[in-house]
């Protein structure tokens, strides 16, 4: 809320209106839902439904917290004016043209002013609590990791497969997986972003992972592949290839490194193997509250460079259509030096066979 106040400042703006769930969470730490926050001078206001009353008192101790009646919208005008706010900024990126309509009509003499970024921008990098929960998420995740491998089986299908992943997840400590978990058998694994479906384990079988867990309102994010008995010599050649990018890309993370740069480390290392046309995505993300934040590693439409307390994903993989797909993903931490490995789950090849 410190940080907040001071970017608001910069805007000359006196309070800003969070509407995104995740943003509200992250600012007050709220775990309800269908809340609003006024956040500014002074302390924090959190709207809120009487199905969430008790919920807020105890989540958000340093906020004043309202339990409306009617709408949102009719219980934030007496807020506002009662501290003074004539200029209250929004992030247009979390308000639909048909609710700033409605806030314009119910916010009468109000001047609502779009803030793009200021709470991504914030939210980029973790201080020491966010860290400790998403290495909590990288733990859980691990241990859900070791369990589930022993409970694989030939002729399991891949639902069958996520669903047990999952579950191993909860029994761990698990809110819940960060999002829905991807497994995928052979040309299936292709598919970057695969759904689970009814294909089974068979020997031979090229099985890719794609999981996280979800702590404390913070994820993970992890990707594994593993081999039912004897790898065959390209998937052999493919994985190795896909190891040494990553290792590349790992390389290449510590502060002031371009984003850009560190997606060419890996992008290079794949085209010089004579794979550049089958690795189509970026080379990874942020992760925090959302499995899917700021920053972004790809080899355009980014820009900045990695700072102390970023956590990305770097996830080079190489997808064969109708054949196999291999990709590995770990989370990295941006040190005040260099980086951090989070993620402890082996990934040497031999390692990987059922």
């Amino acid at each position: 809320m410190a940080r907040l106040r001071r970017a608001l400042g910069k805007h000359r703006v006196q309070a800003l209106l969070v509407t995104d769930p995740i943003a509200v969470g992250y600012l007050s730490g709220f775990t309800g839902e269908d809340s609003w926050l006024v956040a500014g001078k002074g302390k924090g206001w959190l709207l809120t439904d009487s199905r969430f009353a008790e919920q807020a008192e105890a989540d958000c101790p340093g906020f004043v917290v309202t339990v409306r009646k009617g709408s949102l919208i009719e219980a934030l005008g007496p807020i506002v004016r009662r501290k003074g706010v004539k200029r209250l900024a929004f992030d247009p990126d979390a308000v639909s043209v048909g609710l700033l309509g409605r806030l314009r009509k119910g916010l009468k003499g109000v001047r609502l002013m779009p803030v793009p970024q200021v709470l991504a921008d914030l939210r980029v990098r973790k201080d020491a609590t966010e860290l400790a929960a998403i290495v909590r998420a990288v733990r859980v995740a691990e241990e859900a990791w070791a369990a589930f491998r022993k409970s694989i089986r030939l002729g399991m299908t891949e639902q069958r497969l996520a669903a047990e992943l999952e579950h191993q997840m909860r029994l761990a400590g698990a809110d819940g997986p960060a999002f829905p978990t991807i497994v995928a058998i052979d040309a299936w694994a292709a598919r970057p972003h695969a759904i689970p479906g009814g294909r089974r384990l068979k020997r031979g079988s090229v099985l890719l992972v794609d999981f996280g867990a979800k702590v404390g309102g913070y994820v993970s994010d992890l990707t594994r592949v593993l081999f039912a008995g004897k790898i065959r010599p390209l998937v052999r050649r493919v994985y190795g290839v896909v190891y040494a990018a990553q290792a590349a890309g790992i390389a290449r993370v510590k502060p002031g490194v371009p984003l850009t740069q560190v997606d060419a480390a890996v992008r290079g290392v794949i085209a010089d193997a004579g794979f550049g046309e089958c690795f189509g995505h970026g080379t990874g993300h942020g992760i925090g509250r959302q499995v899917h934040e700021g920053p972004g590693l790809a080899p355009k439409g980014v820009k900045g460079n990695l700072e102390p307390g970023m956590v990305v994903t770097i996830e080079p993989g190489i997808y064969l259509k109708g054949r196999f797909g291999i990709r590995i993903e770990d989370d990295v931490l941006v040190t005040a030096t260099g980086h951090r490995v989070l993620t402890r789950v082996e990934k040497d090849l031999d390692a990987m066979i059922l």
